[in-house]
């Protein structure tokens, strides 16, 4: 069955949470907010991450959870900000009698005031404490300040059981009446933020350690030709997506060995992993074929992530020494090696000429090729295949949005086993994250085919 667009269809709403005990509705209200088509982010005041974890928070909005008005969005961003210049409507439920008199005096103390004086969007309040503090003259003055000098719309608290034990009126309003005011509140104006990139981006949520054992190999960054001794030719790459990888498999347990070439990005937090320098495509090849094997026969890693933008061309007699300047330089250039399908098959026991002549690596590592391309991926199936791949992960690098250097990508991942997969604009750390989600599975699958084979062997002797 169809479903029918909701009344918030397309918009960002805010959702403020602040430190009143019905903060524990707050995650239902993001909820009853979403079956409306919202898509939501938490804020929330200090006080409020006592009563509600913004873990939680984080994974129904699939957004991180503002809770720090200093922190900084993975990609450099202002969070609060963010979230004032894309939300169409900030709600705040439950709204403290703190929060109301910060709020009426322009005080921005939390990320859930500072979003508020930041932001033209509309705001609706919904108060919620004890009876005698909702009924005080300051918090009257308060809300009514609110409502006539700001322009606010306050969702009235109801009356019935309190934390304190008695009855009265402080109880926050039934979800669905406060739902209906931030339909109100939108109207029918258009989406302040269509684009998914300029507001708050997906929270990257922990991920199992189900790497936990294994060795990964990660290549990053662009290789560099000699010239002569001082130049070079080289690419664009920064070398950000393959320490995205690196990084993400370090947090799920993985070893992991960074080979890497030049990159214009720090290395993964702590350095935790085994960096092998690879400059050129020469050193790169030499540093891969060293790990390839650990003993005759056995692989030297479980896993390849080839994610450097190896120079596809070298000059084919670099100076010795330095070329002095003159008018014009002809290069006489040469193809590199294709590291990655040489690894693919020595890992599968053939010679050069792809004739099987040994027995291939056990246990067999999987192989992930990155592809850049312009305009269009339709050579990546036949890359493939000649290469002998698990994976290989296509993009336009000519696209604004998810070329080299861009903190996010707009990728196709080809598979061995099964069809193409286009995934929307992500970070390239989500990229890494579903990525890796596919290696973890394809070793899974081998370990549980080989543990299979091996029982069958078994029962026949």
């Amino acid at each position: 069955m169809r479903r029918e667009p909701g009344r918030l269809e397309g918009r960002l709403i805010a959702v403020g949470v602040t430190g009143s005990i019905a903060a524990y509705k707050a995650p239902e209200l993001v909820r009853l907010l979403q079956a409306e088509g919202a898509d939501v982010v938490a804020l929330l005041s200090p006080s409020a991450t006592r009563f509600v974890a913004p873990l939680t928070l984080e994974a129904l909005t699939r957004h991180p959870a503002e809770s720090d008005v200093l922190a900084l969005l993975p990609d450099g961003r202002i969070g609060h900000i963010v979230v004032a210049e894309t939300a169409d409507a900030v709600v705040v439920a439950p709204a403290t009698a703190h929060w109301l008199g910060a709020m009426a005096s322009g005080l921005a103390g939390d990320v859930v005031t500072a979003t508020c004086l930041a932001t033209t969007a509309p705001v609706v309040a919904a108060p919620a404490m004890d009876g005698e503090m909702y009924a005080h003259p300051a918090t009257t003055a308060n809300v009514r300040r609110l409502r006539e000098d700001f322009g606010y719309r306050i969702v009235a608290p109801e009356t019935g059981a309190l934390a304190s034990g008695r009855s009265g009126v402080g109880r926050l309003a039934a979800l669905p009446t406060i739902v209906d005011a931030v339909v109100a509140a939108v109207g029918d104006g258009p989406v302040r933020a269509p684009d998914a990139p300029a507001r708050p981006p997906e929270a990257i949520m922990p991920r199992e350690a189900d790497l936990t054992g294994r060795h990964l190999v990660i290549t990053a960054g662009g290789t560099s030709e000699a010239i002569d001794p001082v130049r070079s030719i080289t690419n664009r790459s920064t070398g950000k997506m393959g320490i995205a990888v690196a990084q993400a498999a370090l947090d799920r347990g993985a070893r992991v060995t960074l080979v890497v070439a030049n990159v214009r990005v720090p290395l993964p937090e702590g350095v935790r992993a085994a960096v092998v320098p690879a400059e050129s495509a020469g050193r790169m090849r030499a540093a891969l074929l060293e790990a390839l094997t650990d003993q005759p026969g056995q692989a030297g890693f479980d896993a390849l992530v080839m994610a450097a933008a190896v120079s596809d061309f070298r000059p084919a007699r670099p100076a010795e020494t330095k070329l002095a300047r003159a008018d014009s330089l002809t290069l006489e250039l040469e193809p590199t090696p294709d590291i990655l399908a040489e690894v693919s098959r020595i890992a599968r026991g053939m010679d050069a000429d792809g004739r099987e002549t040994r027995r291939p690596l056990e246990p067999r590592p999987v192989l992930v090729g990155f592809a850049a391309e312009t305009g269009s991926l339709a050579r990546a199936p036949e890359k493939l295949e000649r290469k002998g791949l698990d994976l290989l992960v296509a993009n336009d690098v000519g696209a604004a949005d998810s070329g080299f250097g861009t903190d996010t990508n707009r990728v196709t991942v080809y598979r061995a086993d099964g069809r193409p997969e286009s995934w929307p604009l992500l970070t390239k750390r989500e990229v890494a994250d579903r990525l890796l989600d596919l290696v973890a599975g394809l070793l899974d699958a081998r370990d549980a085919a080989a543990h299979t084979g091996l029982l069958t062997q078994e029962s026949r002797t």
